[in-house]
């Protein structure tokens, strides 16, 4: 892996003691050079004290604990925010449940030496998922299939939640005002470096469906996604329309 500079990999958390652990574990292996910021949305079943006690071991490792359970997005804009005040040249995002594989993070810096955002990609050859069901593999292609076609983007995997972003892209995009969660969060923010003409991959990774806990999924995120993609697919074809540039 190539010199990319100061990396912060950002795990945000609800209710993942089981998990927590391991996974961080497993990123400061694959990366040691690496630093993890664990952002807790107060966790009732006592995440963030196993995230303090790990912190209070491995200077390596810090804690950010949030009021509530307010979900993924604000986890991550949070964590970005954290990392960006204090000089980090890479964010990372990478959930806590195993699904993304730590040992990949280092094909994922390597490509970013050349890109400003790179995305561990399902949908691009190479890439795969193992334990998922059929209809969430339909649901996950579907999803992907409809962003690309509605934004009038490239990328196969849009809603992919395992991604390096160089600390440059995020200031140019922008995150202040970003208020999606969930699948919605990744699109959003993908649409958006896209929107500013910046260099995006996708390094094949394999998503493996988690083992312990209980999934975050649910309708709402579901619908959202939805309402969101489809807002955006008519502003940017009335855009195309009128002739004006969307940023």
């Amino acid at each position: 892996m190539s010199d990319c500079g100061r990396v912060l990999v950002v795990i945000p958390t609800y209710n993942e003691r089981e998990n927590l652990e391991i996974i961080i574990h497993r990123v400061r292996v694959a990366v040691p050079a690496a630093e993890v910021l664990v952002a807790d949305d107060a966790s009732p079943d006592g995440t963030g004290e196993i995230a303090d006690r790990i912190a209070a071991e491995d200077g390596q490792v810090h804690v950010l604990h949030r009021a509530g359970k307010e979900g993924l997005g604000a986890a991550y804009v949070a964590g970005f925010g954290w990392g960006l005040e204090r000089g980090f040249d890479v964010l990372v995002e990478m959930d806590a449940d195993g699904s993304h594989q730590p040992e990949e993070l280092p094909r994922l810096l390597s490509a970013l030496q050349d890109n400003d955002l790179v995305i561990g990609s399902r949908w691009v050859r190479g890439g795969q998922v193992e334990n998922w069901p059929k209809n969430r593999e339909v649901l996950s292609r579907g999803a992907n299939t409809y962003a690309r076609l509605m934004l009038g983007i490239s990328v196969r995997d849009s809603t992919g939640g395992f991604r390096a972003y160089r600390a440059t892209t995020l200031q140019k995009i922008g995150i202040d005002d970003v208020t999606s969660q969930g699948y919605c969060f990744q699109v959003d923010l993908t649409l958006r470096t896209v929107r500013h003409d910046l260099r995006i991959a996708e390094v094949p990774i394999t998503f493996v469906e988690r083992t312990r806990g209980n999934s975050k999924m649910s309708r709402a995120i579901m619908w959202e996604a939805f309402r969101r993609l489809t807002g955006w697919g008519l502003a940017y074809r009335l855009d195309r329309l009128t002739g004006r540039r969307h940023v």
